[in-house]
Formats: structure tokens, C-alpha cells, sequence
């Protein structure tokens, strides 16, 4: 089978290339998918790169999330589950024409979830929902977060909504913000605008800015720190700009803030199995209604997988860059 594998860690352009590498066979409790769309996460890339917190023994296929069809079964397994249409994220190897994947992490898609959305359907949209469990945030609390426009920024609008959590979604540039609007998204403010602070005071009123999650880093950093409350939360969910995350002493020290780390990894180690199946239940509901918007930037053939690649490392993007397989 074809597959985008990397035999060393190092620059995306330079290490990943396209080689045929035998079809892998499912072991006990495991099955095979035949790939129909696989997604190009910032988290793909760092692995490649060797900076993220999970590594591979190399050599190893690129990719970690996808949509596609059961094909073969390992033992254990019921064959009458072969055929059926599925996504998984959170395994290896989805850059290539079929992955193994543990049967326990497969969700199976109803009709109403097309293969756009089901392909990026479990990674950044459950890390989404994950993080205002994490966030503690209940009904009329108000939350804030930047890259609003970003994958997650998207799917945690949704589902705040849904949970009748106040939101106030930050980006950099007000061009940004009717491409949201169109999306149903709400109480946009522009950091590019010298008065987006007394923007997002006038959006809070007599509330209370409660958590800010942060997926850039840098300066961003402090910028949340500047307007969350007293004993707010700091959720440190990301590092986009892949600077040091930036905080002003005094309000750290002044406002008692909490700064926490949010990994998903992490945080489903500790999940029940009851609370995890009740979050998936939650996300999937929500795709089938069409509520969750997951937008598509482009989509490449593994064999153009380089343009793919260089696509989705540029900033401005409308969505994600995905790789098919037929």
C-alpha cells in the first residue's frame, strides 16, 4: 500500500516521503480501515519534527486521525463489523491507504455525518469539549478564548452554546470575523484593534470572565491574562505561535490566577469510560444535527501530499488540509 512514512525526525519537507510499505494485519482486538480521508494536524506535524510530547519508533507512517471503512478484523472481533463506516483519532499510520486501529477507540458514523466532518470529528472537536469539562464552566458563566477561527476555537463555540456557556472568541484580524459570523459564531472581538480590551468589557458587561483558554502562547498569553477575572483560569491549551508562553507577574500575582495545562492524552488516562462514552455521545449528536461546522481548506491525493504538507504549516487557512486515498 502507498503510505507518507518518515525514517527520521526532522523538517516535514526534507524527512516525509511516499513509499509503498507492506498492508498491516490486525492483531486481538484490533481492526483494519480502509482509508477514505485523512486529516493534517499541527500535532501531525510536530511529531514529525520530534516536538511533540509523544514520539513513534521510526521508521513510521505519518498521521493520527481519519475516517474509513472496517475492512479486515483481528481476533475477538465481530466479522459482521466489516463494511462499517468509521473514525478513529488518537492511533498512527492514518497517512496511507489503510491503518490499524484498537476497536475501542473507532467511532462508528451515522448517515447524517459526511466524511469531511468525520474525518477530523474525534481529535479537535473532543479536545474541544473536553476542555469546558476541564474548565469546571457551568450554565451563564462566561468564558474567553483566542484563535477563535482555528478548529478548536470553532468547535468550542458550538458547544458552549450548546451548554449555555458565555463566550467571547478572540482573533488577530478583522477579516476574520465575518467568515465566523457566517458560521453562527457570536461576540467576536479583533486583537489587531488598539481597543479590542474595552471591546470585550462591553461584550462581559456586569459578568464575570471566569477562564480564557489559550491555544497561541507568546504575548497571546498575557493578553487573556489582561482581562480574565480574579481567581480566573488560564487554561494553556496550545502553542501556535511556538513561543514561550508570556505573563505579566503583577496580574498573575495581584489577580490569583490559576495557569493549567490541558492535553487531551492526559486527561482521557484519568476519564471513565462512562464519562468518555457520554462525551462522545454529546459530540457525535451534535455533527449528526449539523450544528458543528469543521471546515475543509483542501483536499490532496497522497502522491501531492508535499503540497498538502506546505498548505496546512501556513497561517490564514479556512479549515483543514486532508489526504485521499482513491
Amino acid at each position: 500500500m502507498r503510505s507518507i512514512t518518515h525514517s527520521s525526525f526532522g523538517d516535514p519537507a526534507d524527512v516525509l516521503k511516499l513509499i509503498d510499505v507492506p498492508l498491516p494485519e490486525p492483531a486481538k482486538g484490533e481492526v483494519r480501515i480502509r482509508t477514505t480521508l485523512a486529516v493534517i494536524h499541527n500535532h501531525d506535524l510536530l511529531t514529525v519534527q520530534g516536538a511533540y510530547g509523544s514520539l513513534p519508533m521510526l521508521p513510521t507512517i505519518g498521521g493520527s486521525e481519519a475516517v474509513g471503512t472496517i475492512d479486515a478484523v483481528g481476533d475477538g472481533i465481530d466479522p459482521a463489523r466489516i463494511g462499517q463506516r468509521v473514525t478513529v483519532s488518537g492511533v498512527r499510520g492514518t497517512w496511507a491507504e489503510y491503518f490499524i486501529a484498537p476497536v475501542a477507540q473507532i467511532v462508528l458514523l451515522p448517515g447524517q455525518i459526511d466524511d469531511e466532518t468525520g474525518a477530523q470529528l474525534t481529535a479537535m472537536p473532543l479536545s474541544a469539549l473536553g476542555v469546558l469539562d476541564f474548565s469546571g464552566l457551568r450554565t451563564g458563566d462566561w468564558l474567553i478564548q483566542n484563535a477563535a477561527n482555528g478548529a478548536v476555537g470553532r468547535a468550542v463555540a458550538v458547544f458552549a452554546k450548546r451548554r449555555g456557556i458565555n463566550l467571547v472568541n478572540l482573533v488577530r484580524r478583522a477579516d476574520s470575523i465575518p467568515e465566523l459570523t457566517a458560521a453562527g459564531i457570536d461576540q467576536i472581538v479583533a486583537t489587531e484593534q488598539g481597543d479590542w480590551r474595552d471591546k470585550v468589557n462591553a461584550i462581559v458587561g456586569s459578568g464575570t470572565l471566569s477562564a480564557a483558554i489559550d491555544s497561541i502562547g507568546g504575548s497571546s498569553s498575557d493578553d487573556l491574562l489582561s482581562v480574565l477575572a480574579s481567581e480566573g483560569l488560564l487554561i494553556s491549551f496550545g502553542a501556535m505561535s511556538r513561543s514561550p508562553v508570556q505573563l505579566n507577574a503583577d496580574a498573575l500575582i495581584f489577580k490569583q490566577v490559576t495557569v493549567k495545562g490541558y492535553w487531551i492524552v492526559k486527561v482521557l488516562e484519568k476519564m471513565s469510560q462512562s464519562a468518555l462514552q457520554s462525551l462522545m455521545d454529546e459530540l457525535v449528536a451534535t455533527a449528526a444535527s449539523g450544528a458543528l461546522h469543521l471546515p475543509v481548506d483542501s483536499i490532496h491525493d497522497l502522491a501531492d501530499f508535499a503540497t498538502a504538507i506546505a498548505a496546512a504549516r501556513k497561517t490564514g487557512r479556512s479549515g483543514k488540509l486532508m489526504l485521499r486515498t482513491a
